[in-house]
């Protein structure tokens, strides 16, 4: 590490808390009578202080410990992104143990694999949903001695299991036990070192079973503190915390949230986050690239093209196109442009951001590389979103583009902190005290990826002259067609999702082929409004996909896209398939990243197809 890097690292460690559960008692300490959380309850919301939140964290830790729980033991959480998620990690954590997430769409093998792999002792599940996948792996019956359920909707017939306590009931048992033992919580949390082990978070793996990411409480208290250096975001903000706690995205911004002391939204309920926003009110979102994407095409697909919404909605995005060198230069608009930009303001732009809830002060896309297009297209109408960079075994956020100074298209410097160089072959890789131990129970695994303090990403990447880092792609996704050229699926499939608003997930393919393909989906919501434009709602979705009239529509934007590209990028043919990717048929991860190998497996009739001589007119790309 540099001097100067090693002394920024330094004066934020000073900074830092030794351990998680420590950050969140800090915390409870300056902010007490704040609101710390927003939760939803009914139809309305419900606030939480921090002073009600650490109550609800000593009973649960307390009666944690009532049942046997021991320092550096595993207690498995499998639940969606909801209060009691963040209740039942920091109560673990001050009991001394250790939190494995577990996505609640995990199938029961992965589940069980987990489970097993990491040693836990406990689980914390949802509701009954979760509770039947541990009785459909009875081999973990001597393993997991205790399964507490949050909401306890069993059925009337349930499995007897005695092992099964209902969160409140635990609230319960950890009130009485603080009683005889007024300083178990505190002595626990008091075994606590910065190296001791927090978190072990499974990667969903796009190919083999998930390998379990060993992350210390240092590297947590590090993030919150280094994110803080940074001071883009205050305690007066409100963050929008929608994402899945068990990915390293979601859990981070929890300790980050320790850290600064802005309030939380928590909905984990994707398909409410429009109206969470319309009705919340943040000033901070952070989300992955196919929200950001989502949004766009609903506004580009919201009025017919020749109507004249629509061409008024082109119109300010144009105006908002121009403007854009002068405010990234912090440079006042000409007079005339200046007067554009304010009509354009009124008709169309104010509309977006009451939509997003009329505060929001910049948005940040991690987990999946955004493109530079959608990044401007929000720029144009005054809302910033920014890129950042990271991995699970970096504890999450290693880059980030500030919102005061976006560079689009990059995912910013690294940290302070960190440190950073690009291996020969351009790999990414990263050292600094966010850095996970290892993978669990996998020290070749671990040898290979984990060198010397440089942890190797996988990710191919270039940085400028000021040390902004450009992700291209996963190394092990690049592919070579036949021609002998290198190619970027990433690149690809991000150019194509941000052209065409229709697209809701796309598959390049190439390796050894003459020429790339892809395979698409479509939005069902977007295609329902198509459809409604046209007099064809009686369809169904699958049939709506195999409409001539869609792919006369997809043809046109893929010109667009290929307009794009380089000439040994572009898509020569596609196809449009009829249901989207999923966990269902194993083409997706839990965390919603595509299976590469198994998309080739599960649809290698439909790639070969495109590659045949006779291939049929509807798998080409009208030029």
């Amino acid at each position: 590490m540099t001097a100067h890097a090693n002394q920024v690292a330094e004066t934020i460690r000073s900074r830092c808390a030794n351990d998680y559960p420590t950050m969140f008692r800090n915390r409870v300490a300056v902010s007490a009578s704040k609101v710390a959380f927003t939760v939803p309850q009914s139809d309305s919301w419900r606030d939480v202080t921090w002073a009600e939140v650490r109550d609800v964290v000593d009973r649960a830790a307390a009666g944690l410990l009532s049942l046997g729980l021991r320092y550096e033991q595993r207690v498995a959480i499998a639940c969606a992104t909801r209060l009691e998620w963040i209740e039942a990690d920091l109560a673990i954590a001050s009991a001394g143990a250790t939190t494995t997430t577990i996505y609640p769409a995990t199938n029961v093998e992965d589940m069980s694999h987990i489970i097993t792999d990491s040693g836990a002792v406990m689980m914390v599940v949802e509701n009954n949903e979760q509770l039947t996948k541990v009785h459909q792996a009875p081999e973990l019956d001597d393993q997991v001695h205790a399964v507490i359920i949050i909401d306890d909707d069993r059925p009337a017939d349930a499995h007897t299991d005695e092992r099964v306590i209902v969160w409140t009931e635990l609230l319960d048992r950890g009130a009485a036990y603080l009683l005889d033992h007024p300083t178990c919580v505190d002595d626990s949390i008091d075994m606590l070192k910065p190296d001791s082990l927090s978190t072990l978070i499974y990667t969903s793996g796009t190919t083999g079973v998930p390998k379990g990411v060993e992350i210390l409480h240092q590297s947590w208290a590090y993030e919150g503190a280094a994110i803080e250096h940074l001071n883009f975001i205050g305690e007066d903000d409100v963050n929008y915390l929608w994402l899945p706690l068990s990915h390293v995205f979601g859990r981070d911004l929890v300790a980050v949230q320790l850290q600064i002391g802005f309030r939380s939204i928590v909905d984990g309920r994707v398909d409410r986050i429009v109206d969470g926003l319309a009705t919340t009110h943040p000033t901070v979102l952070v989300g992955v690239p196919r929200i950001f994407e989502k949004v766009r095409a609903a506004v580009m697909t919201m009025y017919p093209q020749n109507g004249l919404k629509g061409r008024i909605s082109r119109w300010a995005f144009k105006v908002g196109r121009e403007s854009r060198p002068y405010r990234l230069a912090e440079r006042p608009l000409p007079v005339a442009l200046r007067v554009r930009y304010a009509i354009a303001e009124k008709l169309v732009f104010s509309k977006l951001k009451r939509k997003l809830g009329g505060r929001m002060r910049f948005m940040i896309s991690g987990s999946a590389k955004l493109s530079r297009q959608v990044q401007e297209w929000f720029y144009s109408a005054g809302i910033t979103v920014v890129e950042g960079y990271g991995a699970t075994e970096t504890s999450a956020i290693a880059f980030l583009n500030l919102p005061q100074n976006p560079r689009f298209g990059t995912v910013g410097p690294v940290i302070p902190g960190l440190e950073t160089k690009l291996a020969a072959d351009g790999e990414v890789m990263i050292k600094g005290p966010t850095i996970a131990r290892g993978y669990h129970n996998l020290p070749a695994e671990t040898a290979e990826a984990f060198n010397d303090g440089w942890f190797a990403t996988g990710d191919i990447g270039a940085l400028d002259s000021d040390g902004y880092l450009t992700i291209t792609d996963r190394k092990k996704d690049l592919f070579k067609t036949s021609n002998g050229k290198f190619v970027a699926p990433q690149k690809i499939e991000g150019t194509v999702m941000a052209n065409i608003p229709y697209v809701s997930q796309v598959v390049a393919i190439g390796q050894d082929r003459k020429f790339v393909t892809a395979l698409v989906t479509l939005d069902e919501q977007q295609l329902r409004k198509w459809a409604s434009r046209r007099g064809k709602s009686d369809l169904s979705y699958a049939e709506l996909t195999q409409d001539p009239g869609i792919r006369n529509s997809i043809d046109r934007f893929m010109r667009k896209v290929n307009s794009r590209l380089e000439r040994w990028e572009q898509i020569k043919r596609y196809t449009i398939l009829p249901s989207e990717l999923s966990l269902a048929d194993g083409t997706l991860t839990p965390s919603l990243k595509v299976r590469r190998d198994e998309v080739n497996a599960v649809y290698a009739d439909e790639i070969n197809a495109m590659y045949a001589d006779d291939a049929p007119r509807s798998n080409l790309v009208v030029s």
